[in-house]
């Protein structure tokens, strides 16, 4: 049955800022809807109020609303398009359904005579309604933990009587987990059972006996109107249940489930979809299993949308989910949707992995003081990683390998855990660096059965790192001279790094990249090769692995590789890695422009990025996708094999940046903004001899190596004083101090936290105007793309201000000032492409706090307030393919564009929500304003000073 041809108008509504919980990916199953809709003719309208996404660029729909997420915008919305048709809610996360069900309420979807799609309401209310959920699983047979629904504190302790402990809490209607906790013990019962009824939206909480040590599993399914299910992809947690799904360590496909249950789960989970509603579209089914021989199976969840996993499955799996999802709520069938380039598989044909996917969370405890930093049911990360290998143990690898926390893999590095008392607590109480505790553990001797007694993983999961430690073991015996070809090609497909290797042999890393060439030990790289849609033959996803040589007939030796080079111009876009306080998505936004502007310029485009999340990571963005981690030895292997033109470093945070030293050395081109340059802006020393040339003031500073250094500098420099490490982005380890003790304290912890790092020390400029700059330059013409002014003072950093566009309260004599500081600089560094400049203003003078001659963070929003593609035009700078005079800019914007932080104090209870130079926002939104009279500048202004921390 072909497609629905009553809708002509969609309009889909997206997930808002990032909080934890719910972050980038829903940025991706948007961006994919939303192409997979213009596709069949159909107009897109969409609303998201966050500016550093794909999905709210002006190329991917046809009307785009950066507007809060209310019914208020949702009424403003149906009034100018009066040709809506339908509304798409199941691409935006628990945001969107919640909103999408208040519109309902209200009646707003029938006034406007605007159906629903995707989902059907009903589907949303079963689900999300414990109670219903668990009387509709009675109904159609499928066991559930026994619960009870409190929606009064009386009912709660009742239910508890009842049950006895250990209990979970659960509130009704919430997002990664909010609210939800165990309760070993009665006396934490009243405390946890309050949080649970206040986050709840309804104050509903399920009560449910705790299934401690059972084994958690998702399935992504999709289904049409026909009643076709298929299963894209099976999820297994190694981490048992009592963790948060998106705190937890998660591979794909299954490992430890006999076909037997495998089949059951398959049956029940397709029961539940057919059962919550008859709509056709994507649904994520979360079971539980008892670890025993009997593997009784409970249903634990059902979400009626695309899922954080979802990106995860079809990233996994290469089979686009949301693209899918998206044709069957306009009606097609799954049987109808062909692959474009074989016209021999269907939609209907469920994928198969030769591979095994890994996926890591990554953490950024360290943002918020005070935290609890147990894992538990509230999610806690702020992004994720995945690894693709041949085995378990290389996806592990390489996994570890992306998560960018100065870690090598697992074990090998000199970095592990020593301390018997301090492994037993870290594998009892679930921490975030679990991963590499095991095997730690495993290091020291205590025995697997101890370790699964404690954290109650899977024997199997244990068993593979008990292998990979006797490995390391066996190869500590060897030297460089001894190490057999057989041990070394073993290691590397086991996904030991080559640091890793030379740590253990106590030689350099170079030593063992050069004994791999030697000895023929090449990486290959394999295709994501998804039997079910629609790019096999097209769109090349690859990962790498080892692979011993294969002899022909004639004597030949050769390994198998799929990455076929091809003849063409190539330039290498590096990603910016997992998600995190400081880096997030709107690196990725400028990583898929910079990949699209270098397709006009005639480039084969080739990404490299680890994050499943992301736009850039989608099947189709590049037209060579490299899902491997943003780690030297996999990139220096992939340009080697590739020869690009160059590397782009610019666009992908501090995370390309930081490779730019070692591709420079390595004779690899930088393309833009040469290293020398980058390491001239990061260099406070340098930076401050060219700001003394160049005539322009910075507050007065000094550079200390010790807490002894940095004592007498205070004598000079005068308190308060802005300390922080060089080379970080975030403000990671940022201060201000204001006496010597605080200065002490603050130095001695930095020095023990990130080792021989060159500290540096400001004068802080108390009570200034904080501003920045955005420009692109050729290396010869300037051109400023935008000023903001910061609602709040200097000091509180840039990603934690209000920002508003243009400034509101600079005077035209330090409006010049910014100018001319921003041309000069940006000539003097010989940028080419973007540079980010910030200022503080104290009577009138204009100082330089910092310069960063790459995409900032602010870069996005300043090209959606605008409505100008900025990444666009500065690629084409940095690959020399225009000057910035060739580009006819023309930006508008009427009032004002105010850029507003949005904080997830509300995941970590006790946290000081001071805000200082440190970042601790996890993401933001957009507010237009007509005028400095509108009451929400008039409370943002009021409130800033309240919360600066010293």
């Amino acid at each position: 049955m072909p497609k629905d041809n009553s809708i002509k108008s969609v309009l889909i509504i997206g997930s808002g800022p990032i909080v934890i919980g719910q972050a980038c990916e829903f940025d991706y199953s948007g961006s994919q809807s939303a192409r997979s809709l213009r596709e069949e003719g159909i107009e897109v309208i969409l609303i998201n109020s966050n500016p550093a996404t794909i999905m709210t660029d002006p190329s991917m729909a046809d009307h785009i609303y950066l507007k809060p997420l209310t019914t208020k915008s949702i009424i403003e919305i149906l009034k100018a398009h009066p040709q809506i048709d339908a509304v798409l809610p199941t691409m935006g996360g628990q945001t969107a359904l919640n909103l999408c069900l208040e519109a309902d309420e209200k009646g707003i979807w029938q006034d406007f005579n605007v159906r629903l799609i995707g989902v059907d309401v009903n589907a949303i209310n079963v689900t999300e309604d414990r109670e219903q959920f668990k009387q509709l699983l009675a109904k159609i047979d499928i066991p559930v933990a026994p619960a009870k629904t409190a929606n009064s504190f009386l009912k709660g302790k009742e239910i508890a009587q009842e049950f006895g402990f250990p209990l979970v809490i659960r509130p009704s209607f919430t997002l990664g987990g909010t609210g939800a906790a165990f309760v070993h013990k009665k006396e934490d019962f009243d405390d946890l059972l309050t949080r649970g009824l206040e986050a709840s939206p309804i104050h509903e909480v399920l009560i449910d006996k705790a299934l401690l040590g059972w084994k958690e599993y998702e399935l992504e399914l999709l289904r049409d109107k026909n009643d076709n299910v298929v299963i894209i992809c099976t999820i297994e947690n190694m981490d048992p249940m009592g963790i948060h799904t998106g705190d937890s360590i998660t591979v794909a496909p299954a490992m430890t489930l006999s076909d037997r249950t495998f089949q059951r789960m398959r049956d029940m989970a397709i029961l539940m979809m057919r059962s919550i509603g008859n709509f056709a579209g994507g649904c994520n089914v979360q079971f539980a299993v008892s670890p025993d021989e009997k593997e009784d199976i409970v249903a634990i969840e059902i979400n009626p949308r695309v899922s954080r996993s979802s990106a995860l499955a079809s990233k996994a799996t290469g089979y686009p989910i949301a693209k899918i999802a998206t044709k069957l709520a306009l009606g097609y069938s799954l049987d109808e949707l062909q692959n474009q380039i074989t016209k021999s598989t269907s939609a209907l044909f469920e994928p198969t992995l030769d591979y095994v996917i890994v996926k890591i969370p990554r953490w950024n405890f360290d943002k918020f003081e005070g935290a609890d930093r147990t894992l538990g049911l509230q999610m806690k990360s702020v992004g994720e990683v995945m690894g693709i290998g041949r085995s378990f143990q290389e996806a592990l690898h390489k996994a570890t390998q992306s998560l960018e926390i100065k870690r090598n893999g697992l074990g090998a590095d000199g970095k592990g855990y020593t301390n018997y008392d301090q492994i037993i607590d870290k594998l009892t109480y679930a921490s975030w660096d679990r991963v590499f505790v095991i095997y730690d553990a495993i290091a020291m001797g205590i025995p697997l059965s101890r370790i699964h007694e404690i954290t109650k993983i899977d024997m199997w999961f244990l068993k593979q790192y008990e292998e990979l430690y006797a490995l390391e073991k066996e190869i500590s015996k060897h030297n460089i001279d001894t190490l057999t070809k057989d041990l070394l090609l073993e290691a590397k497909q086991k996904g030991f790094a080559d640091r890793q290797i030379a740590h253990m042999l106590g030689c350099l890393e170079s030593q063992i990249y050069k004994l791999r060439e030697d000895l023929g030990v090449k990486r290959v790289y394999k295709l994501v090769d998804t039997c079910a849609a629609e790019f096999k033959a097209q769109t090349p996803y690859y990962y790498s692995t080892f692979e011993a040589e294969i002899e022909k007939a004639d004597g030949t030796r050769y390994v198998d590789n799929e990455s076929v080079v091809s003849d063409r111009k190539k330039v290498i876009v590096l990603g910016s890695g997992p998600n995190r306080i400081g880096q997030g998505i709107e690196f990725d936004y400028s990583c898929v422009h910079g990949v699209l502007a270098a397709s006009e310029c005639g480039y084969e485009t080739i990404m490299i990025n680890c994050n499943p999340e992301t736009v850039s990571t989608d099947f189709d963005t590049a037209d060579k996708l490299y899902f491997e981690p943003v780690f030297w030895e996999h990139i220096y292997d992939i340009i080697r094999h590739e020869k690009p033109e160059g590397v782009i470093v610019q666009l992908g945070g501090q995370t390309a940046l930081k490779l730019a030293e070692k591709l420079s050395k390595y004779g690899v081109k930088i393309i833009g903004t040469s290293f020398d340059a980058l390491d001239l802006a990061e260099d406070r020393g340098r930076f401050s001899e060219l700001l003394e040339e160049l005539k322009i003031p910075f507050p007065k500073f000094g550079v200390a190596e010790s807490a002894e250094e940095a004592s007498k500098l205070a004598d000079q420099l005068d308190f308060p004083l802005l300390v922080r490490p060089s080379y970080v982005l975030g403000g990671q380890g940022m201060k201000i101090v204001i006496n010597k003790q605080e200065l002490e304290e603050h130095v001695v912890d930095l020095l023990r936290k990130i080792p021989n790092n060159k500290l540096l020390l400001d004068h802080y400029l108390d009570g200034a105007i904080e501003a920045e700059a955005d420009a692109i330059c050729d290396g010869e013409n300037v051109y400023i793309i935008g000023i903001m002014e910061h609602i709040e003072p200097c000091g509180i950093h840039s990603g934690d201000s209000n920002a508003t566009l243009p400034p509101f309260n600079l005077g035209e004599f330090v409006m010049q000032q910014i100018k001319d500081h921003t041309k000069k600089i940006a000539l003097a560094l010989k940028t080419v492409g973007l540079i980010n400049i910030q200022f503080a203003i104290k009577d009138d003078t204009v100082y330089i706090i910092e310069a960063n001659p790459r995409a900032s963070r602010t870069v996005p929003f300043i090209a959606k307030a605008y409505g100008e593609p900025y990444v666009n035009y500065a690629t084409k700078v940095m690959l020399g393919v225009n000057k910035v005079t060739d580009f006819d800019f023309n930006p508008h914007l009427k009032g004002y564009a105010i850029k507003q932080p949005v904080f997830s104090f509300s995941k970590f209870k006790n946290v000081n929500k001071a805000l200082g130079p440190e970042m601790k926002s996890t993401g933001e939104s957009i507010l237009f304003i007509d005028d400095l009279k509108d009451d929400q500048f008039y409370e943002l202004y009021s409130r800033r000073k309240m919360y600066l921390s010293k």
